[in-house]
């Protein structure tokens, strides 16, 4: 699943623009990349760079901000009961995501990285950047690792660089997803409760 207002009900990357007194514009940014009107790397990369210069020890304010979504640990926990995996995939960064995913147990985790150089932001990002096409090759990468076919494995995301994971997933789900997500979606929630991922689950014909 991703991680930003799926997860969790924040978008870190908005939060860490409130701390650099530039909320507003960013978040602006993100609800535009979100619904799927800009390109994802070129909003992502905007972004990050007006975040130059602030300290890295900002990641640990934001990192306590975070709330994990309703639903969310015990859906982990759930899947562990059954035997299952529960990987995240995020546009947003290592720095926190990581984080979360151990807080709520998770076995696979993969985000952007953000550049840290002597404890300052620089602006700039480290590695390759998650994009649609990434969250879809780890959900096929995780698959492969935990030797089942797709038609067995369940996205779930609310933004448009979620679409290609959910429609490839033998159980795609929008979670109270941008309207571009839900239309694209075989199965949506609309409340933030993410256990009703199960109702979904166990309703639907076996793998």
């Amino acid at each position: 699943m991703d991680v930003d207002s799926t997860l969790i009900d924040e978008e870190v990357i908005d939060m860490l623009g409130e701390e650099a007194g530039i909320g507003e514009r960013v978040a602006a940014i993100t609800e535009r990349a979100m619904r799927g009107e800009l390109d994802f790397k070129a909003a992502l990369r905007e972004r990050v760079a007006l975040l130059k210069g602030m300290p890295a020890t900002v990641l640990d304010t934001v990192y306590h901000r975070c709330h994990l979504t309703n639903g969310a640990a015990e859906l982990v926990r759930t899947a562990h009961g059954r035997g299952w995996k529960v990987g995240v995939v995020s546009g947003g960064f290592h720095e926190i995501a990581d984080r979360l995913a151990d807080d709520a147990g998770i076995d696979f985790c993969t985000a952007n990285g953000l550049e840290i150089v002597d404890g300052m932001l620089t602006g700039g990002l480290r590695g390759d950047i998650v994009t649609k096409e990434t969250k879809l090759a780890s959900l096929r990468r995780w698959a492969a690792q935990m030797g089942i076919p797709m038609t067995a494995t369940v996205a779930i995301g609310d933004g448009a660089n979620d679409i290609p994971m959910i429609q490839a997933a033998g159980i795609g789900i929008a979670f109270c997803a941008k309207p571009k997500t839900r239309d694209a979606a075989p199965y949506a929630i609309d409340d933030r409760d993410l256990m009703k991922a199960f109702d979904i689950i166990d309703a639907a014909p076996a793998a």
